[in-house]
């Protein structure tokens, strides 16, 4: 079973820092999403700001989102 989001923060350079149920904290670059028609809204830093947990996930308030198993996978754990 994979790992949940419990918590999100943007950060800088359109990074976000995601802490999970249980006990990691890791990093996802979204910048490599940015150029895909269903984030390029995403390049608006207020919207990209309004990421927030939504289930097993992330999503921002226009409706965008990461699949829970690529949330985990692809980002990068913090040492």
């Amino acid at each position: 079973m994979r790992p949940k989001a419990i918590d999100v923060k943007p950060l800088d350079n359109y990074l976000l820092l995601i802490s999970f149920d249980n006990g990691e904290q890791k990093i996802f670059d979204v910048k490599p999403y940015l150029s895909h028609k269903a984030f390029e809204a995403l390049n608006n830093k207020q919207l990209f700001n309004t990421v927030k947990v939504s289930g097993l996930s992330i999503a921002w308030a226009n409706g965008a989102d990461i699949c829970p198993d690529e949330l985990y996978n692809d980002s990068k754990a913090i040492n």
